[in-house]
């Protein structure tokens, strides 16, 4: 080892005190700023054909467009998890249970994951790893696989929505003709043809993913500036914290909103994606520069995000909020609307999902309405379900270090995904999505933790991020932020289940809830040593190897 290396190693280790032989530095032999050796075989090398050369540009040192031009992609494609089906049903659910009052949420949420975001890709940007790589090397074999499974779990739980969501806008295209099931294998087949474009460039893949997110502004605005919402409400909704006369329904919303916001599997994504950039990672210059871009990309990508957002919320709080059963049904009566056995006769609160939405807007502003919305939903659904796809190849190559062909890992990360989909949509009709939407909400709120502590952690270590490392004030603000996120999560995970009133399904929670809560707190334990609680570690000579195996048996209390 060099002696610097060795120096940074033992500086750290007598900061932390050591991690029990759990937590280690990137590499033996090279700087956390350097590239990956060829040998390493890094698997994330083989998936991008060539990377995106950064043009020099002397005349502008502090900012410049050609530069920001060459960065741009990376956001945009991280950014398509915040308008994925799952988001765009909570907009749509928030604006007709709580109408504009819970616009702050969304705002607040957006810019936390702002934030969580920028920890991802600096993670990515400085050790040349995405997130998965580094928990490969930096955890225990049993963690990583444990982390693992939780992190697929919330893959499968969003591509469900996501595949489904495109399978319900394929069968509001088509007036049902095509059933659900269809629009699962539709969406599969395109899916697979879509991955492949970026044989023909990244650029060309970024693009088309850009003219996605054009197709929802445009499809969206659309239903906006036909519904015409209140620019009064909505302003006060977007800068008032507070939420007039609301009781547990709308608590229940505002969590939904967080939890729909920040997913876990995005960590993973993004922290890939920013490697698609050609950065020279010994010189710190370079690294600080695209550090910057990256955040003002994302800055823009997010800020688009949130306008589409925006939308559909103000058009659901504007034209629903408040409305019974009973007079939409009326409505799309009075429309001759083939949707009208929908909404039952009665004066119970309007319950809305992306079908249900779809339907009420034909029926209170014409066809063109619905299929417009349908559109929107289908650009949705078919770009998070191929960001999801990417997702789980990163995680998969990653965690296990897989050297098979591109179109195996296709395949076998498809195939894992889509299976329960499938399943769900033969056996399940479309009309009665909700209950099974609940349940994948809350399945993915569950995972939250096992993205975000992993990234605090190797982001505040030295070891690993070097002079890139969280400073105090970083640390502090992502533990309390994690925190919050978390307990909120929780809250509506506990709701959920509290709702079954099932004595055999309370019992069977509270035993998982022993064993996630476990792994939770001992990821929290590393992240704790990591951001500075030195006396919580163990007190053994820290690996530099990938085997992470402590040199000494393990710690005690001190008499």
């Amino acid at each position: 080892m060099g002696s610097s290396d060795t120096e940074r190693s033992a500086s750290y280790e007598d900061e932390a005190g050591g991690l029990g032989g759990v937590v280690s530095t990137i590499s033996s032999s090279r700087s956390p700023l350097q590239p990956p050796a060829a040998d390493d075989g890094e698997p994330f090398s083989t998936y991008f054909d060539s990377k995106i050369p950064i043009p020099e540009d002397e005349t502008h040192s502090c900012f410049s467009f050609r530069k920001l031009w060459a960065f741009t992609g990376p956001g945009f494609l991280m950014s398509i998890a915040y308008l994925d089906p799952g988001n765009i049903e909570s907009d749509l659910q928030s604006g007709a249970v709580a109408g504009f009052k819970l616009l702050w949420v969304l705002l607040l949420a957006t810019v936390i994951g702002l934030l969580l975001q920028r920890l991802a890709a600096r993670l990515g940007v400085v050790t040349g790893l995405h997130l998965a790589e580094v928990c490969h090397r930096q955890y225990q074999k049993v963690p990583r696989l444990i982390l693992w499974l939780m992190v697929e779990l919330a893959i499968i739980g969003s591509d469900m929505q996501e595949v489904i969501g495109s399978a319900i806008a394929i069968n509001l295209l088509s007036m049902g003709r095509i059933p659900l099931w269809g629009g699962v294998l539709i969406t599969i087949a395109d899916t697979f043809v879509f991955l492949f474009l970026d044989k023909y460039g990244l650029r060309k893949l970024e693009a088309f993913f850009g003219l996605l997110i054009t197709v929802m502004a445009l499809t969206f605005g659309y239903e906006y500036i036909t519904v015409k919402p209140s620019q009064e409400k909505l302003l006060q909704g977007l800068f008032i914290p507070y939420c007039q006369d609301c009781g547990t329904p709308q608590l229940e919303q505002a969590v939904g909103i967080v939890g729909a916001v920040i997913m876990p599997h995005n960590m993973y994504l993004h922290s890939a994606l920013v490697k698609s950039r050609q950065v020279n990672r010994a010189d710190k210059r370079e690294v600080r520069e695209a550090n910057k871009y990256f955040f003002i990309e994302s800055c823009i990508a997010l800020f688009v995000s949130f306008i589409i957002n925006i939308f559909v919320v103000t058009v659901f709080a504007e034209a629903f909020f408040n409305k019974t059963n009973a007079q939409v049904r009326q409505v799309c009566a009075n429309a001759s609307s083939p949707h009208t056995e929908l909404f039952p006769s009665d004066n119970g609160t309007l319950e809305v999902d992306i079908y249900k939405g779809g339907a009420v807007l034909g029926c209170s502003f014409g066809p063109a309405a619905l299929y417009i919305w349908a559109i929107g939903i289908l650009a949705a659904g078919q770009s998070s379900t191929m960001t999801g796809t990417y997702s789980g190849q990163f995680v998969m190559e990653g965690f296990l270090q897989l050297r098979w062909s591109r179109f195996a890992r296709v395949l076998l990360t498809r195939s894992i995904a889509v299976t329960p989909t499938l399943f769900v949509a033969i056996f399940q009709d479309v009309e009665h999505l909700t209950g099974m939407n609940d349940f994948l909400n809350v399945l993915m709120s569950l995972q939250l933790p096992f993205a975000l502590i992993p990234v605090l952690t190797f982001t505040s270590l030295p070891s690993v991020m070097s002079d890139f490392a969280n400073g105090l004030l970083w640390r502090v603000a992502g533990g309390l932020l994690i925190l919050l996120l978390c307990s909120i999560n929780l809250y509506f995970v506990a709701a959920y289940v509290l709702a079954l009133r099932s004595l055999p399904l309370y019992v069977g929670a509270a035993a998982l809830s022993l064993l996630y809560l476990a792994f939770v707190a001992y990821l929290t334990w590393l992240c704790l040593v990591a951001l500075g609680a030195s006396f919580l570690a163990c007190g053994s000579t820290v690996s530099v190897t990938r085997p992470l195996r402590p040199e000494q048996p393990p710690c005690h209390p001190q008499k």
